[in-house]
């Protein structure tokens, strides 16, 4: 059971470093990251979280149709 933990866990990071690749951010450093991060999650939690997360609903979609045409 652990071993399938573990592939699942390593999975889920590649599938992150992939998005995290696809959006261009791949060149900034981890602390840029790590705050775009913290301040997207806090967003999240606030009164337009609603908003937020339909417009960058949208975005995500709109990325991965275009990307895979």
């Amino acid at each position: 059971m652990r071993t399938l933990e573990r592939k699942q866990a390593t999975r889920e990071k590649i599938q992150l470093g992939g998005l995290i690749k696809k959006a261009g951010l791949d060149e900034e450093p981890t602390a840029v990251l790590l705050g775009l991060l913290l301040e997207a999650a806090a967003t999240l939690r606030g009164d337009n979280s609603k908003a937020a997360r339909n417009h960058w609903q949208v975005l995500g979609d709109m990325e991965f149709s275009r990307k895979e045409k």
